[in-house]
């Protein structure tokens, strides 16, 4: 069954034909000057599910992401402070520990979303050797030339630039008048940027002291990995008009051939009113802080997989907590199905089938969801049968299927008192008196569930 994906160069689904067995995948990671937050994190857990799919259907991958530890600009103009350098000023320790610091604990959130490990972390302090050389072919096909502060790529001498974004260079350059400063036109960025005073991170060159430009990074060090053609590369949405376009441009105009056979992005986190989710609005929580708050890592990513990946995200704590409610009932299924012994039928072809499709339908992940809820709750499917397959269908989804087993809970005094009494109101028939005591057996962080024969108790998540 091919595997379909929405590519954004050609504005359509298409089926999906690696260059080789083994898929070439890059996608672009974090600038590591602070904490990273669930709309950064919906882009890493969507291409881990695209990678999972592909694996799924058989396929090897070659995964690399990139970490940003120098020349990302607060603006995309190549204008402003080196976020790096200006995280480093605000917290008085070197360039070098402020990455270190923000790496490690992106890579702790990245555990916790249950994300499959790149077979490369790429850091661009690591490959400066490699951007400089694709500077110096860019220089000798005559890509390039250069300003007071820096070398900038001529993207009028690339002759389809803007294809991914589909710009209108013409209205661009009729637009509005904006001051480009030495750039000849508003559409050319900094390969290499000189140093206009000392700083921690900056390296010698054949053009001066300097440090490279965002973009270089991520082309540099993609083809250095994976070839001068990808199979895949995925990233945001907001990357599609300035950061990706700005890859195919100086990735092609050096190679002389295509940069990437299928471009993919995920959409952005909103509110209700449909407005991005911003950190100066407020809701953009980092793990931790959703953690704090009492969910899971899991109860995130199952709110991430509801919603097609393209699509903007409806991002509220009250959707959180429908997607924790459906997670732990999840939870508690799996951990009751493990104990059921009845015979039953094998659905393991039919329902396998259609899961496939619809992860094979260009990552339809809700659709997905929806027949692993059906599976679940299918009493004729033979138990044993029925949770082998969940787990095989938990290699997508990435929920810690295999995780959820009954725990020994060690039930305070108090509340197994309060249990009692409460089975003897039930009793009697005094349901209402009942209820006040399963109120407080919740406050104390005990769910019960009423069974027709007992009452079992459940530990609230904390």
């Amino acid at each position: 069954m091919a595997i379909e994906l929405y590519n954004t160069l050609s504005r359509k689904k298409e089926a999906f034909k690696p260059i080789k067995k083994e898929v070439r995948m890059y996608s672009c990671g974090p600038t590591v000057y602070s904490w990273q937050h669930i709309g950064n994190m919906r882009a890493y857990v969507f291409a881990d599910i695209l990678r999972r799919v592909i694996e799924y259907n058989g396929y090897k991958v070659k995964h690399v992401i990139n970490v940003t530890d120098v020349g990302h600009l607060t603006s995309d103009a190549d204008e402003g402070e080196d976020k790096m350098e200006l995280a480093s000023e605000k917290e008085g320790k070197t360039a070098g520990k402020i990455a270190q610091f923000y790496f490690q604990e992106f890579e702790k959130d990245v555990r916790k979303l249950n994300i499959e490990a790149p077979w490369k972390w790429a850091w661009a302090t690591k490959h400066i050797k490699e951007q400089i050389e694709l500077i110096k072919k860019l220089e000798n096909k005559g890509y390039t030339y250069k300003t007071k502060d820096g070398i900038y790529f001529d993207s009028r001498k690339f002759k389809d630039y803007g294809k991914l974004a589909r710009l209108n260079i013409k209205e661009l350059r009729a637009g509005k008048r904006v001051d480009v400063g030495e750039k000849k036109h508003k559409t050319d960025f900094a390969l290499w940027k000189f140093s206009q005073e000392k700083r921690q991170q900056e390296w010698k060159s054949p053009w001066g002291v300097g440090f490279p430009g965002w973009h270089l990074e991520c082309s540099a060090m993609a083809m250095k990995y994976l070839g001068n053609t990808l199979d895949i590369h995925t990233g945001g949405e907001d990357h599609i008009s300035v950061h990706h376009t700005n890859e195919i441009a100086q990735s092609e105009s050096a190679t002389g051939k295509k940069f990437v056979n299928y471009w993919m992005h995920n959409g952005f986190l909103v509110d209700e009113e449909g407005r991005k989710v911003s950190k100066s609005k407020g809701g953009l929580y980092t793990i931790t802080e959703l953690e704090e708050r009492g969910y899971k890592p899991e109860h995130f990513r199952y709110l991430l997989l509801l919603t097609y990946y393209r699509k903007p995200l409806h991002f509220s704590l009250e959707n959180l907590d429908a997607a924790r409610n459906a997670w732990e009932r999840i939870n508690r299924k799996v951990i009751e199905l493990r104990k059921e012994k009845h015979k039953g039928v094998d659905r393991t072809k039919e329902y396998g089938l259609e899961f496939l499709k619809a992860v094979n339908d260009d990552l339809n992940t809700a659709k997905a969801l929806d027949i692993f809820w059906k599976a679940l709750n299918d009493f004729d499917f033979t138990p044993g049968r029925k949770i082998v397959l969940l787990e095989k269908f938990d290699r997508v989804l990435g929920l810690n299927i295999k995780g959820m087993k009954e725990k020994k809970v060690v039930v305070p005094a108090e509340v197994k008192k309060l249990l009692e009494q409460r089975e003897q109101l039930r009793k009697q028939g005094k349901f209402a008196q009942a209820d006040i005591l399963r109120q407080r057996i919740l406050e104390l962080g005990y769910t019960v569930e009423d069974k027709p024969k007992s009452s079992v108790l459940i530990k609230n998540s904390s």
